[in-house]
């Protein structure tokens, strides 16, 4: 097994093992509840990716919040999010997903801004079956819908219902206007997934709407941040969120933005012997190939873009996030968007020059291994200005 395939793997089954040696650890700490029949909340929806264009998915039903801002705000730990997950079950019905859409009691769920109460009978027992590949939170149960009834009518925000009744309006479209008009993340997945978004409409795997709003939204605000004054001076931002700790350098520079992702020595995706770093980049030009830091790369992209168009100012930016093992559970890259929107609210460190702020970093990390990674510090420094030949 080559280095580093385990932090791009993410339990997705490239080394060929049946079952990912590294998760393992999450089963021991879940109970299976059998049941054949739930009535309750449902505050979301679900789509799998597997045997894609043809997907199972439906309703998750905990009475519980299921909006990571919320766990933010709530201040949730990673054990109190892997309690809420582990205890909340998957209904899966098939979908063709190319096929017309009739309305679907799915679409009504995560049309609602508001959990809906639904009646649901399984086909047999649910059981227990996590999946998870270092995008998604983690879900602990799941059976096949026999029944699916909502017991409510859904309550839907003016501006959500203007745009997911205009079958004229682009999704990526769609999905900027619900954004800049206040409608989070989670909310707009929502609607993407279960296909309220778009021309042609249809579902959309929840792993891959996650990314796409991600993408879609910070293509946007990248194009206005490349209109944008340059930053002064370098500073960086830094915090921590489950483990997960961000560092963000801005440069003066035009756009560019380069991510080290460093899974630390014993942790869920770090090698036994020291760490695992994986690396990548872009410049002003949309970014067309899929990242091998996967979601994660997007989601603090994003929070990046929102903090310099808040700003007002462009810069070249580096991203280090440093994964320890006390990140035990694998909740979802919406945690490196809220890490590294808590490091964008972080009061900004001013540094005179790359190598002061190098400095400051292996202070940070402990270590200058990352160091060797980053292409976007070499080119800085390389880089003539006018003053030189004068």
């Amino acid at each position: 097994m080559r280095a580093g395939l385990c932090a791009e793997c993410k339990g997705r089954g490239f080394c060929g093992l049946k079952e990912c040696p590294i998760t393992k650890r999450f089963y021991a700490g879940l109970r299976t509840r059998v049941t054949k029949e739930y009535m309750g909340e449902s505050p979301s929806v679900f789509i799998g990716s597997r045997n894609y264009p043809s997907v199972s998915g439906g309703p998750l039903m905990i009475g519980e919040s299921d909006d990571p801002e919320d766990w933010v705000r709530r201040n949730y730990s990673i054990d109190d999010i892997v309690g809420i997950r582990a205890g909340t079950i998957r209904g899966n019905s098939r979908y063709k997903v190319k096929q017309a859409l009739p309305d679907l009691p799915i679409q009504e769920i995560a049309l609602s801004k508001k959990p809906l109460d639904v009646e649901v009978a399984f086909e047999k027992p649910v059981s227990f079956d996590l999946k998870f590949d270092g995008i998604l939170a983690p879900v602990g149960l799941s059976g096949s819908i026999e029944k699916l009834k909502v017991l409510d009518n859904a309550s839907v925000p003016v501006v959500v219902d203007r745009i997911t009744s205009d079958t004229d309006l682009k999704a990526t479209e769609g999905v900027i206007e619900l954004y800049k008009s206040g409608i989070d993340h989670h909310y707009i997945t929502q609607l993407l997934t279960s296909g309220q978004l778009g021309v042609k409409r249809h579902i959309v795997p929840t792993r891959w709407g996650i990314t796409a709003v991600d993408d879609t939204i910070s293509y946007a605000l990248k194009r206005e941040v490349m209109r944008n004054p340059q930053v002064s001076g370098i500073t960086m931002l830094t915090a921590s969120l489950h483990a997960n700790r961000i560092i963000c350098v801005l440069l003066p520079g035009e756009f560019r933005f380069e991510m080290i992702e460093i899974w630390g020595q014993g942790s869920m995706w770090g090698g036994s012997e020291g760490d695992t770093i994986v690396v990548d980049s872009e410049g002003e030009k949309r970014k067309t190939n899929y990242s091998p830091i996967t979601g994660a790369y997007y989601s603090a992209r994003l929070a990046v873009l929102e903090y310099l168009r808040s700003t007002g100012r462009c810069a070249s930016v580096l991203v280090v996030r440093q994964v320890s093992k006390d990140y035990w559970a694998p909740l979802g890259t919406w945690v490196i968007r809220e890490a590294s929107r808590k490091a964008m609210n972080s009061v900004p460190i001013s540094f005179d020059d790359t190598a002061a702020v190098e400095a400051e970093i292996n202070m940070i990390l402990g270590s200058r291994q990352w160091r060797s990674y980053s292409r976007l510090l070499n080119d800085i420094k390389s880089q003539k200005r006018l003053s030189d030949f004068f």
